[in-house]
Parts: structure tokens; C-alpha cells; sequence
């Protein structure tokens, strides 16, 4: 299963979306062993710029949902999983695997991206149409985890009033073909631009269902399990979020639910708000949370490698250029 669109092939020098990254010297480039690690997106990066925002948290919970719409894929997580009952731990997994990918050294980021495929290659799901057995690294479910993901990062982040200009935003899911390569999949077969990206939904549609595990996933994001004394604070904070992120999916996701669709217009005013009253949250203070990797990663690359859109909207004619994966 790949896109209707083949992608280009990278560029000769691909390696770092944002081209060279690092102090620069009379010379040139600074030299290799001396140089700070920008990773494998690096300051230069869409992709750098947007992982730091907040909205990301609800990005993450839409696509949980898109996700779980694919039987095959919601059969291997729930055949392998104990998400239910480490409801919290697995979501803060996953946020470090984003954040090393993004913002870690290149070895760490490939030590993770190596973790991920062992696991992946030693487990097994059944088909719960046929009854037979399937890896859970088939190619086909990995490219739906990350297409699903990328989506839901993107349009989150755009629809919340993040910004993105259209180039940046095919650049952005063009680099993330870095992130493909990491969980097994070959990048030339992956989404390299938007247009890509949707002609990819429309070729799987047919093949989405809300079965007994989407249903599953769906109460499990609504009312988590948490200790009783935090209930409220679920229902009061948490619940309003996953309907955000439920909200923000698209028609054909609400049908397949069965779910009344929320008012899109609704929606994005909700999504621009929600934005706005996390993106006043001091980032130094929101980044001081578990995992801390942008933290981690502005000391090792100095306060000019510091993530925000104020960068996209004073770069854009640097950052617009074809990108790089």
C-alpha cells in the first residue's frame, strides 16, 4: 500500500532537512567532531520548529483515533499492548519517541528508531476478519501509523492557527520521511508532500472500519482509568481535550464512529482557543515536563536553535526551499 504519487528521490546531500546545522567558521563548517549534533531534523527544520507546541498533546490523541479506524493495526496494538491499564505511561512513551526523534543526537535517535523495529519484529496479531495470524511490522500498518500521525500532527497544528505556509507544510511531511525510515519503512515509499499525503487516505479509505477495538479505544480516550480521587480532574480537564482531538478528525472518521459530527466551524474556533491559552503557557515551563528533550537539545545547540513559529514566519523564504529527507 503506497501513495497514489510516487515520492522524489532525496537529494544527494539529504541527511538534515534544514541543510548544515552548527557554529560556521572563517573556513567553513565547522568541523565535524566539534561541531554540536543537530540530530536528524535539526534547528533548520520544520519539523523543529513545530514539535515544540503544545497543540501537540491533542495532535497526538487525534491520531490515536484515526489510528484505531484500521482493523489490522487496533488488532496489533490490542494483541500486544497493555495500554488500558498504563494509560499514561504509554502516552508519555510515545512523547519520547517523537521528542528523541526530533530533537535527540542522530545516534540517539537512531538507537530509538532500532528499538522500535526489534520490537516490531518479534510480534504478531490476528486478523480479525480471517483469523490469521500477521507481523505487526507489515509494511502496509506502518504506513498507516505514519500517515495517520503526520496528518493528524499537521492538521491540528494548522487548523489551531500555527504558522504554516503551504510549502512548509509539504516540507514538513517530506521530512518526516526520516521519521518512516526509523519503524522499518522505506522512505521512497512514503507521502513526500500534502497532496501525497491525501491522495494516500483516499486510496486506503475503503479499507477503515469501527469495529469492537476502535470502540474499545474510543471509551478507553474518553474516560482513561485513573486513581478515583482524580476523576474529576479527568472529566474536567482530560475530557474536553480527547473530544477536541475527537472533533478534529475527519467526516468519514465521525460516520465510521457513528458519532454525531461537531459543527466543523465549532470545532476550529475551539481548537484556535485551546491554542491560545496553551501557547501562553511559558514554553521554558511547559518544556520543563518529562522528557525534556527541547531543553536537552537547546543547550546542546545554543538559544538560537530555540523552537518556535516566529521562526517559520521570519524564515519562510529560507525554509521554503524544496526540502530534504
Amino acid at each position: 500500500m503506497t501513495p497514489t504519487t510516487p515520492a522524489p528521490n532525496p537529494a544527494p546531500d539529504a541527511g538534515r532537512p534544514g541543510g548544515t546545522s552548527g557554529p560556521v567558521g572563517p573556513g567553513g563548517p565547522a568541523d565535524a567532531a566539534t561541531a554540536p549534533d543537530p540530530g536528524l531534523y535539526g534547528p533548520g527544520s520544520v519539523t523543529w520548529q513545530c514539535h515544540g507546541d503544545p497543540m501537540m498533546w491533542i495532535a497526538g490523541v487525534r491520531a490515536l483515533y484515526l489510528q484505531a479506524l484500521h482493523p489490522r493495526a487496533v488488532r496489533g496494538v490490542m494483541e500486544n499492548s497493555d495500554f488500558r491499564a498504563d494509560a499514561w505511561g504509554r502516552l508519555i512513551r510515545t512523547a519520547d519517541f517523537v521528542g528523541t526523534l526530533t530533537y535527540g543526537t542522530t545516534a540517539a535517535a537512531e538507537r530509538a528508531g532500532a528499538r522500535v523495529r526489534k520490537i516490531h519484529r518479534m510480534l504478531s496479531a490476528t486478523d480479525p476478519a480471517t483469523g490469521e495470524p500477521f507481523p505487526v511490522d507489515d509494511p502496509e500498518l506502518l504506513l498507516w501509523v505514519h500517515c495517520a500521525q503526520i496528518d493528524s500532527f499537521l492538521h491540528v497544528l494548522r487548523r489551531s492557527g500555527f504558522p504554516l505556509t503551504p510549502a512548509q507544510a509539504d516540507r514538513y511531511v517530506d521530512e518526516n520521511r526520516i521519521n518512516a525510515r526509523l519503524v522499518g519503512l522505506d522512505p521512497a515509499a512514503v507521502p513526500a508532500d500534502t497532496a501525497q499525503l491525501a491522495a494516500y487516505f483516499t486510496q486506503v479509505r475503503p479499507l477503515l472500519a469501527a469495529g469492537d477495538d476502535a470502540r474499545a479505544v474510543d471509551a478507553f480516550l474518553r474516560s482513561p482509568p485513573t486513581h478515583a480521587l482524580l476523576v474529576p480532574g479527568r472529566n474536567l480537564l482530560w475530557r474536553p481535550l480527547a473530544d477536541l482531538a475527537y472533533g478534529s478528525l475527519p467526516p468519514y472518521a465521525h460516520q465510521l464512529y457513528g458519532q454525531p459530527a461537531p459543527d466543523p466551524r465549532s470545532t476550529t474556533r475551539r481548537l484556535r482557543l485551546t491554542g491560545l491559552l496553551l501557547r501562553a503557557i511559558p514554553a521554558g515551563l511547559r518544556w520543563q515536563l518529562p522528557p525534556g528533550h527541547i531543553l536537552k537539545a537547546m543547550r546542546r545547540m545554543g538559544p538560537g536553535s530555540r523552537p518556535s513559529p516566529y521562526t517559520l514566519r521570519t524564515s519562510a523564504a529560507i525554509l521554503d526551499r524544496p526540502g530534504r529527507a
